[in-house]
């Protein structure tokens, strides 16, 4: 990730200068209380130095992050959560008062053997964490200069999901993970997001006709999603969420950003991984690694082409959600950035529902999405 310029902050001076490290936004970045951040700093370090801090660029989120110097060579990325249990998407779990699912979710992906950011320090009760610094390489950005290495590092992946899968079978009773699902209501939520924010905020209203054909479809896909095979889901298994460290041809993935991790269709992940909004992949790469997925599951052929029906269903849902999701974030966040990735987006979701079989009850969203790509 690139960085702003540098700023020296003295801990007993940097309450509420925040703002100098702000992104511009049409909406106000709320105030990062670094004297606390400092406070933690000098817990995890055992020293009293200025703290030094430069804000790294974020996500979607409302999250903040901060490289920090440790001293001695020594860099950690620090977490800042403003609103703690105050999801943009609808929920259905309080989780006002508990454990933060960051590290509640990293512990258990941790325990099975999964890698994780390593927790330096922890503040949650003040809204920080301080954790590993992995460097600057998401696999997006790593295959931008080593793109010869994209088939291993997504095979890797792939790989690195199944067993994921395989080994969060069993979870622990009173687990966030299992607290939250991708049940019928978020489904259709999803679905409706991108009506919302996709067509009626970019001027695109649909007749009552329209609408009613697309009511029924947003039920069928909830309805057949909500019923499909279900286990673990990190729920943003893509390229910005996976970290790239080692050296090409010994690379390691770290997983990142799965606070949000709940019970869903077990394609979920590999949809968002190979139908990533910010990559592209030809039929032929995206087909092997089905391949592999089911290979390492131990399907049957039946049991492959089930996973590239569901993997074309869940692609509908998951894209007609991003699709929305990009148009919200700029409305509500004055991001406009992931306003070019709108269209692409419609398009993947046009294209699944072009390979599921006919039915009467998608043909109108089918009609829709054919005249948005029109």
């Amino acid at each position: 990730m690139s960085s702003a310029t540098e700023t020296v902050y003295p801990a007993e001076a940097s309450r509420g200068s925040s703002e100098q490290m702000s992104a511009s936004s049409s909406t106000p970045a709320p105030a990062v209380p670094l004297e606390r951040l400092a406070r933690l700093t000098e817990r995890v370090t055992g020293t009293s130095r200025p703290l030094s801090a430069v804000e790294m660029p974020g996500g979607a989120s409302t999250r903040r992050f901060f490289r920090v110097d440790l001293g001695e060579g020594r860099t950690a990325v620090a977490m800042f959560v403003p609103e703690v249990g105050k999801p943009d998407e609808i929920a259905k779990v309080n989780e006002a008062g508990r454990r933060w699912p960051f590290l509640e979710v990293r512990d258990l992906l941790e325990g099975k053997g999964i890698r994780v950011p390593k927790v330096l320090g922890d503040a949650s009760s003040e809204g920080f964490l301080l954790v590993e610094d992995l460097g600057d390489d998401t696999l997006a950005r790593y295959l931008e200069q080593w793109p010869e290495r994209r088939e291993a590092l997504y095979q890797g992946a792939v790989r690195d999901l199944a067993r994921a899968q395989q080994a969060l079978r069993e979870l622990p009773r009173g687990c966030i993970v299992t607290e939250r699902a991708f049940d019928h209501d978020l489904l259709r939520w999803e679905v409706e997001h991108f009506r919302e924010w996709a067509l009626d905020a970019r001027g695109i209203p649909l007749h009552a006709d329209e609408r009613r054909g697309f009511d029924g479809a947003a039920e069928t896909i909830a309805r057949r999603v909500e019923n499909l095979p279900r286990g673990f889901v990190h729920r943003d298994y893509q390229s910005r969420n996976l970290m790239v460290t080692g050296a090409p041809g010994a690379e390691e993935l770290v997983w990142i950003d799965f606070q949000d991790a709940l019970l869903g269709p077990r394609v979920y992940d590999l949809v968002a991984l190979l139908n990533d909004s910010y990559q592209t992949f030809d039929d032929t790469f995206v087909s092997a690694r089905l391949d592999e997925f089911a290979a390492h599951h131990g399907l049957d052929q039946a049991g492959r082409e089930a996973v590239g029906h569901e993997f074309d269903l869940v692609t509908v849902q998951r894209k007609l959600k991003d699709a929305g999701r990009f148009v919200f974030i700029q409305h509500k966040k004055g991001d406009s950035s992931y306003l070019r990735f709108v269209e692409p987006t419609i398009e993947k979701a046009r294209r699944a529902l072009a390979r599921l079989p006919a039915d009467a009850s998608l043909a109108p969203l089918a009609a829709l999405l054919a005249r948005l790509a029109g």
